[in-house]
């Protein structure tokens, strides 16, 4: 019998503090504001039925659908966690964050050419206004929006599980039902850019964003930033939005949150029964130890399902690790090729094209690939 060698590893994270000098730390510009919540993502479709079939079976709840507009919200007490609008095109369009009560929105307008939205555009009341990011994706600020009744759910059956030292759970079953998993609300965003530094410095100064795990390349520079809500003593999520270094300008995915792992499961088996083409999953994130699912939805964009996400406070320390492929999961399937750029005469053009008008350097382009490129399991 072949006796295995390999070596079993993670990547280890290093505190601010403790940081070497050889890594680059990512620089805090001040807040010109504090974003409290990501509210919603707003869709372009040239189809919505097929959109909303998916999104039912997802486990959203259809608050409004027209033929010129589709709107859904999660379980939770937020009006609105998606909007999809009739076009000549599938697109993302950007997000919208809620911003704090002391969150000055004139400001924006201002210093940053902000405009404010007509009241009438704005799914739940309240005021905002709309900037553009560095790539021009739209960006929605918004204040005083209203809530609702929260939607309802199962007991969660996770405070029940039996384990080998403790078994809590004494003349009782588990029988989830087979449903949707519902989605509670809407987590995160993941944002693919080519030009890393000034998409990061820019979220950071307009929402107010504390970097919660930055991921480094070669030569010691940031290229992933994972950055939290600032809720001062109140626990956020690991990550509202993620920053991506890369070839292009693109939405990478959206994620939600379910009740627990068997919502994960029995909204796996539905998604599937229906017909909805799986991506990745069921396994457990390294960087917020998220335990996931991924779907696409009928135009090729990525939604992912998940639960037990870590949190933490404002207090908490940025921590600093190599970027490596094998980072985004602890344990599960590899993840899909689709994750990475596909190699094709048309990723060459394109990368070619950001050389020559030097968005990009040839040495970044080196790391980036060595970063990815890396086997991610060797022990398998």
């Amino acid at each position: 019998m072949k006796v295995s060698t390999a070596v079993l590893r993670q990547p280890e994270s290093t505190p601010d503090s403790r940081l070497p000098p050889d890594i680059q730390r990512l620089p805090r510009p001040p807040a010109l504001g504090r974003a409290i919540e990501l509210a919603f993502l707003r869709w372009e479709k040239r189809q919505l039925a097929p959109t909303e079939r998916f999104w039912r079976d997802f486990g959203f709840h259809i608050v409004s659908s027209t033929p010129q507009r589709l709107v859904a919200r999660g379980a939770g007490t937020a009006p609105c966690i998606a909007i999809a609008e009739a076009a000549g095109q599938d697109r993302f369009i950007g997000p919208a964050f809620l911003m704090s009560a002391d969150t000055d929105l004139h400001s924006y307008v201002e210093q940053m050419g902000a405009r404010w939205l007509p009241p009438e555009r704005l799914p739940a009341g309240g005021r905002g206004v709309e900037l553009f990011d560095p790539s021009g994706r739209s960006i929605w600020l918004l204040l005083d929006q209203r809530r609702v009744e929260p939607l309802p759910l199962r007991q969660a059956v996770t405070p029940g599980t039996n384990t080998a030292q403790d078994t809590p759970r004494v003349n009782r079953t588990v029988r989830t039902p087979i449903e949707p998993a519902r989605v509670v609300r809407l987590g995160h965003v993941v944002l693919q850019t080519v030009d890393f530094a000034r998409m990061a410095q820019w979220y950071l100064h307009v929402l107010g964003l504390i970097p919660t795990d930055v991921q480094y390349l070669a030569d010691g520079s940031p290229s992933l930033a994972f950055c939290r809500l600032d809720l001062g003593s109140r626990p956020a999520d690991h990550h509202t939005l993620v920053i991506v270094g890369g070839i292009e300008e693109k939405l990478e995915h959206s994620a939600y949150e379910v009740l627990d792992l068997d919502a994960l499961g029995q909204g796996q088996q539905v998604l599937s029964a229906h017909g909805h083409r799986h991506m990745w999953g069921i396994g457990r994130h390294l960087l917020g130890s998220q335990l996931f699912d991924y779907w696409f939805d009928p135009d090729g964009f990525e939604y992912e399902h998940y639960t037990d996400g870590d949190v933490f406070t404002a207090d908490a320390e940025t921590a600093y690790s190599p970027l490596e492929f094998g980072a985004i999961w602890a344990w599960g399937a590899d993840a899909p090729a689709s994750m990475k750029p596909k190699k094709s005469l048309r990723t060459l053009l394109r990368v070619l094209k950001l050389v020559r008008r030097k968005a990009i350097t040839p040495q970044r382009l080196k790391l980036m690939s060595a970063a990815l490129d890396a086997p991610a399991r060797p022990w398998l």
